[in-house]
């Protein structure tokens, strides 16, 4: 048996909030966390729609049912993925040309001299967010980090340059199961080892969007 690969094109989905006409100051695209659709996400970030600003959710290629076969098709809840470890390395080629693609029809209908672009990641999508910043064809002035690290696997030797050009956030919640002290400190020795500066947030809660604190970011 051997295994192949094609390359395909396919529709991926998208959703924004703002007017991208009316002279935007900033961009911003927030990537979902694992088993969440774009256009629920984007609901969070509705208090930061004043005009200023063109929100743009893409949402993750592959999609999948989150119940179980006991709950009819019709009434079962749908969420989406940016990758999973089966054939992982194609799947991160195909997210970040996604994302170039999209940054580039953005890019067609907004000034990009006049704004700064800002990319957030939440959960599973601080590792797409990282990696389109390293890898993609978009010039990013912030990058935010909510619930998240910079992936492991990342060459950060080699995205170092980049990533000291940008402003690096992590927000993170004192309560969170999932980033724990022990990650939160390896991940700043690494970043320090590399010369990369950051920034840490951190709030009372756990592995979720503080409303109040994402309101702060968008000041």
């Amino acid at each position: 048996m051997q295994e192949h690969h094609l390359s395909v094109t396919r529709t991926a989905r998208y959703f924004t909030l703002g007017d991208p006409s009316g002279g935007v100051a900033e961009v911003w695209f927030v990537c979902h966390g694992y088993g969440q659709l774009a256009g629920r996400f984007l609901r969070h970030f509705e208090p930061l729609a004043d005009g200023t600003r063109l929100l743009v959710a893409p949402e993750a290629l592959s999609r999948f049912y989150l119940e179980d076969m006991t709950v009819p098709a019709s009434e079962r809840k749908v969420g989406a993925t940016w990758m999973t470890r089966e054939d992982r390395l194609s799947e991160i080629d195909d997210y970040v040309r996604y994302l170039d693609a999209l940054h580039a029809e953005v890019f067609a209908r907004v000034e990009r001299a006049s704004v700064t672009l800002h990319l957030f990641g939440y959960s599973q999508g601080t590792a797409t967010a990282c990696r389109w910043a390293a890898r993609g064809a978009a010039r990013v002035d912030r990058l935010i980090l909510w619930a998240g690290e910079v992936p492991p696997d990342l060459d950060l030797a080699g995205a170092a340059e980049r990533f000291r050009r940008l402003r690096l956030l992590f927000v993170l919640g004192r309560k969170d199961e999932y980033i724990t002290p022990k990650i939160v400190a390896r991940e700043e020795e690494r970043l320090r080892s590399h010369g990369i500066p950051f920034e840490v947030k951190w709030f009372e809660g756990g592995h979720e969007i503080d409303a109040e604190l994402l309101k702060e970011l968008g000041q």
